[in-house]
């Protein structure tokens, strides 16, 4: 999982780990924030200067499947490195929406990219999802995946996001 500390991708290393999946979880932050993802259910944390730069176009095969929301030249790289049948979804384009990669990984290794959009998924489609996390996801985890702020600090705290020293999910609360 790529961005493994933000919004989505803490919730995926956490989903995907009590499903069962052996999860490597990926972010810049490591010393911040690996203890964290080992707690949500990686069982490793991966640097992500590993994936983030230009790569071949087929690397060693490293990964059954992967979840990116980064773009660019780290999903490259997942393709570049996902086992033969593997599935990468693509979620996100935190490092670019640019996708410098060949087309090995697919026909050499019959990879498949998926692509995630639920805001344009029918509601019948967004109403099993939600289901689906009510029953799979500890929602005991949400709490320390939530930062609450005032709406008077929501500026703050969308700097922080920008600049990449936020986790998780940033609630704004609008009475506060």
């Amino acid at each position: 999982m790529t961005g493994a500390s933000g919004g989505v991708g803490s919730l995926a290393v956490a989903l995907l780990a009590r499903l069962g999946h052996e999860v490597v979880a990926s972010t810049g932050r490591i010393d911040e924030h690996g203890a964290l993802l080992l707690r949500l259910g990686a069982s490793d944390v991966l640097d992500r200067a590993e994936l983030q730069e230009g790569g071949r176009p087929l690397q060693s095969e490293h990964w059954a499947g992967a979840v990116d929301s980064a773009g660019s030249h780290t999903l490259a790289n997942a393709l570049a490195q996902t086992r033969w049948g593997g599935t990468v979804a693509a979620c996100g384009l935190a490092q670019g929406p640019d996708l410098p990669v060949s087309v090995m990984p697919f026909i050499l290794r019959g990879v498949t990219l998926v692509g995630i959009n639920s805001v344009e998924a029918p509601r019948t489609l967004r109403e099993e999802a939600w289901r689906r996390l009510a029953h799979d996801l500890d929602l005991a985890l949400l709490d320390e995946l939530t930062t609450t702020v005032p709406l008077a600090g929501a500026v703050d705290s969308a700097g922080a996001v920008l600049a990449g020293r936020a986790h998780g999910r940033t609630l704004v609360d609008v009475r506060a």
